[in-house]
């Protein structure tokens, strides 16, 4: 597995490869890798001739400096998980070249994708995801890119983002992966103590009890979001960010769900902000929930 540590080196071996006639797969990352990541990489090898991945903590998208802070780095271990999954190549760029001094050029998406949810929990987030992935679509010229579900609100808006820049690039999604237990992966969840991650599963609780109720019949958004609520507002250390039910048609919130909706919430638990959502017509979630 080559390591490649500048963008000039990054570009050199893409260019290499397309000479070549190999197709680049590509999986962006923060580092602190867990099996979601690993899925993603073997989708793109499944869609590519070579995968390269990157591993780069982008700053611009946080909006708490103290959460920038605390973020995991685990790059001896991720290196190991990714020469495993059968990476051919690994980008690990240093802040100061992505964001060097002086450096004053963003991309920002307007619209229903970045007015809800996160965009409006988290201002400036989006923007920072836009521009580093713009960056690195550059630098790496894939021909195709895996994001992961979870992030959900993330992917359409790197779809968007590639469609209207015309970047030639076939965005590729990959399936929201859980814990035993049904907590969705994160590598936020290694900051959970045990006592924090117990709290952590009532936000997976709350949106499969809403799923449940909206397959027996319940669609007013509201009461759907009350699942979520009851779930979570009962700990100490818990507070929820965001709750909406919105649409995948136009991305707009709604007062009445129906199967094109999904519900999403964040929450910080005990300091640690963690996402989820889940799609009210789609699959349980496997959680065990006390009847």
């Amino acid at each position: 597995m080559d390591q490649l540590q500048t963008i000039d080196d990054q570009r050199a071996w893409s260019r290499a490869a397309h000479m070549a006639g190999k197709r680049i797969g590509f999986v962006p990352t923060m580092g602190a890798l867990h099996e979601g990541h690993i899925s993603l990489i073997a989708k793109a090898r499944a869609k590519s001739d070579v995968v390269v991945a990157s591993v780069f903590v982008n700053p611009t998208q946080f909006d708490n400096p103290e959460d920038f802070a605390k973020y995991p780095i685990t790059l001896e271990d991720d290196l190991a998980k990714l020469k495993a999954a059968g990476v051919d190549a690994v980008f690990l760029p240093t802040k100061e070249a992505m964001f060097p001094d002086g450096y004053c050029t963003f991309v920002e998406l307007v619209g229903p994708l970045t007015d809800k949810m996160c965009g409006a929990a988290r201002p400036g987030h989006f923007r920072g995801v836009a521009t580093v992935v713009t960056k690195l679509f550059n630098i790496v010229q894939p021909d195709v890119a895996v994001f992961g579900e979870k992030d959900l609100q993330q992917v359409l808006i790197i779809n968007r983002l590639a469609k209207d820049l015309d970047i030639p690039v076939e965005i590729i999604v990959g399936d929201t992966l859980r814990e035993p237990d049904g907590l969705a992966m994160s590598s936020r969840n290694r900051r959970l103590s045990p006592a924090s991650r117990q709290k952590a599963l009532d936000l997976t609780k709350g949106l499969e009890l809403a799923r449940r109720a909206y397959k027996q019949g319940e669609s007013t958004s509201l009461k759907l979001c009350e699942f979520v609520y009851n779930e979570l507002l009962i700990h100490e250390g818990v507070e929820v960010d965001y709750c909406d039910v919105v649409s995948l048609r136009g991305f707009e919130e709604k007062d009445i769900a129906d199967d094109t909706c999904f519900i999403a919430a964040a929450a910080f638990v005990d300091g640690v902000r963690l996402i989820d959502h889940v799609h009210l017509a789609g699959p349980a979630i496997p959680v065990a929930i006390d009847e």
